[in-house]
């Protein structure tokens, strides 16, 4: 389902937030990153994306991870997909590749110059920017994509000048081609991050003024780690309140009062976004878990112990596959056993699922429930998972 659906369907009032991840190097990492998002999802974000290396150097690992999080997370998956030092073919394979996996988003991106390099160049068949690619995805897939692109509230980077802000005529000159962006067939712009508040609130109204009339969604990257907060806010060029400089300079050193100051500076951000009646949240979670999920519950979003679903698996988020009642469990696939994952199946179906110790268990060991439940990696059966 695209995620402009999504919003646009949501329930007067209703607040729905969003996770993005990024592939890890290792496989370890990779393993970890499923665990863990395996957790968030089981909080119902309205869906979660995955980052695209500079000139597609994580390609092939985003798009494998991107296919799991739609088919095997169960997650609605968004994809980044930059043109930076990319072929129109090569784009053309990631986006075919995607639809085939019923995925249904994308979030389109310049992209970053490659590692080593300063400046972005435009390959030979390539795209020059993400309106390139706007067009390209509209005029050859039609409407099957719901498209993204990034905003950003203080102009984008390469606008920003050496004193660190950009010019009234460049911010205005930015916001004219983040509308051509909109006109050509996005339908939801995701901010970069910010720690102005004001000035995110500000750019929204700026948009309307110019016809952007889309779903303007604000990216929040709590802060974990002080050095690498400078460090990100830095490459973004992004302002810092002073307030919130004198704050973490007087904690710098200790990483937990860093952690409780990035998730109550969060949380106050996110307070006063709501308010203004924006209700859409997208936490940049740098593949940890904590600082965004506690955000989530400072704001009454999710509960920890009202963890729920109407059946004991997560409907399908393939586009091709949403009506399905079961579900193919591919035993190679997941980062868990099914033992491990359906340890806390006690309600369903009649507790057979949960305890061990539970009576319904009767005289079966621990041999023979590994057994009964752990066939050959090399098979799938049709299930209830």
């Amino acid at each position: 389902m695209k995620v402009i659906e999504k919003i646009q369907s949501l329930q007067e009032g209703k607040v729905v937030f969003s996770f993005e991840f990024f592939p890890p190097k290792t496989e370890d990492g990779v393993d970890n990153l499923f665990e863990r998002m395996d957790r968030m999802v089981t909080h119902n974000p309205s869906f979660c994306d995955i980052t695209w290396g500079a000139g597609g150097s994580t390609a092939d690992l985003t798009l494998d991870i991107a296919n799991k999080m739609q088919n095997i997370i169960s997650v609605e998956t968004m994809m980044h997909l930059t043109c930076t030092n990319m072929p129109v073919e090569k784009i053309d394979h990631a986006l075919q590749t995607i639809k085939s996996n019923g995925i249904q988003n994308v979030l389109a991106l310049r992209g970053d110059p490659p590692h080593g390099q300063d400046k972005f160049v435009q390959v030979e068949g390539g795209f020059s920017c993400a309106l390139d690619l706007v067009k390209h995805i509209r005029s050859k897939y039609g409407d099957y994509f719901g498209i993204t692109v990034a905003g950003y509230p203080e102009a984008h980077p390469d606008a920003i000048g050496n004193d660190g802000v950009a010019t009234p005529e460049a911010y205005q000159n930015d916001l004219a081609y983040l509308k051509r962006k909109v006109d050509a067939g996005a339908d939801l712009i995701v901010t970069q991050l910010f720690y102005d508040t004001d000035i995110f609130l500000k750019f929204v109204n700026d948009c309307r003024q110019i016809g952007i009339n889309c779903p303007i969604v604000p990216g929040i990257m709590p802060i974990n780690n002080y050095k690498g907060f400078l460090r990100m806010t830095g490459f973004c060029k992004t302002k810092i309140p002073a307030e919130i400089t004198a704050a973490l300079e007087a904690i710098k050193d200790n990483e937990e009062a860093v952690k409780a100051y990035g998730v109550h500076l969060g949380t106050e951000m996110c307070r006063k976004i709501l308010a203004h009646g924006i209700k859409t949240l997208h936490l940049y979670t740098l593949n940890m878990e904590k600082s965004a999920l506690a955000i989530l519950m400072n704001l009454g979003l999710i509960e920890e112990s009202k963890i729920s679903r109407s059946l004991p698996w997560r409907r399908p988020a393939n586009v091709f596959r949403v009506k399905e009642d079961v579900r193919p469990i591919f035993w190679s696939n997941p980062p868990k056993s099914y033992i491990t994952r359906t340890i806390g199946w006690d309600q369903f179906p009649h507790g057979r699922w949960g305890d061990s110790r539970n009576p319904s268990y009767g005289a079966l060991t621990d041999h023979q429930v590994h057994k009964v439940f752990e066939p050959s990696p090399f098979s799938f059966v049709w299930s209830y998972y």
